[in-house]
């Protein structure tokens, strides 16, 4: 008999499921931790399995011994140590079983967030804009200043005015409010990070990397526009890019709205009469040089 006419191991439908399920946890957790600082930390937890492998085999029985009494405890130091990543995964799991879609009040509001970026950009303006979606940021929100305002253009271009004292910090939209500015963030600490990240962009990174939030950073040294979305940044981004980009995110499309155009205000401000008080849209904004971005 060849060992192609042997018959079939049995192979039932609940042995396919459980393979396939296997495959999937596997697979959907390589993703989850992929480029961030676990998968780092997951190749210390395979050299340390290893080791304890080649202990046993070899009966070196006083390190399989040493490394036996410590695992138990290794894992609940793993736990401690991903928890950011098993808070992320269940979060996403939970966002699968329900199928909500409550972002739809988040894109009716956006543009003004795309249109604020293109004022940032231009005027060279440091600025962060968080915005939720399914995960609260309520820790966030009570680290900042409360607003609970309508979320506008005006509104931000005042928030991020240097002279404005909420200027410094990020800023958190839900839906079609801004909850809260001046804002504390995590900063990441992923060492894949470019080191000409500063701690704007940092803290950017670092909430999407605990949320399911989206992070508008504005550079205030080079006016550069990026998106980070959980835990990845996307840098140098046009007005049109940034637009599509949460669009997509948002799941929702709003027609380009007219860009405003940057006003030279030196000589328009010899011909109004007394007029002391800038509106923001204007192009006039000078920057702390010292922000980080």
């Amino acid at each position: 008999m060849t060992p192609f006419s042997a018959p079939w191991p049995h192979v039932s439908i609940a042995s396919v499921i459980d393979i396939l399920l296997v495959a999937l946890v596997i697979y959907e957790f390589l993703a989850l931790i992929k480029g961030t600082r676990a998968s780092l930390m997951l190749i210390g937890v395979a050299a340390v399995a290893l080791t304890f492998y080649f202990a046993r085999l070899g009966e070196l029985y006083t390190l399989s011994w040493v490394i036996s009494t410590l695992l138990p405890y290794a894992v609940f130091a793993l736990i401690v140590v991903f928890a950011p990543e098993i808070r992320q995964a269940l979060a996403r799991l939970g966002r699968r079983i329900t199928l909500s879609r409550s972002a739809s009040s988040e894109a009716d509001a956006y543009d003004d967030i795309v249109l604020a970026a293109n004022l940032f950009s231009q005027n060279q303006t440091g600025a962060l804009m968080i915005i939720e979606r399914e995960i609260g940021l309520r820790t966030y929100i009570e680290s900042g200043v409360p607003l609970d305002a309508h979320l506008s253009y005006d509104l931000l271009a005042t928030i991020f005015r240097p002279s404005a004292p909420l200027h410094d910090g990020a800023v958190i939209i839900q839906g079609d409010r801004v909850a809260a500015a001046a804002c504390f963030l995590p900063l990441s600490m992923n060492p894949v990070l470019s080191t000409q990240l500063g701690t704007r962009h940092r803290a950017g990174i670092g909430v999407t990397e605990e949320t399911d939030a989206i992070a508008v950073i504005v550079s205030e040294e080079t006016g550069a526009i990026s998106l980070a979305v959980s835990g990845k940044i996307e840098r140098d981004l046009s007005v049109e890019q940034l637009r599509e980009r949460m669009g997509a995110l948002l799941r929702r499309y709003v027609p380009p709205s007219t860009l405003p155009t940057p006003i030279s205000t030196a000589e328009d401000a010899s011909d109004t009469e007394g007029a002391r008080t800038l509106s923001p849209r204007s192009a006039d904004s000078r920057f702390d040089s010292g922000a980080d971005d």
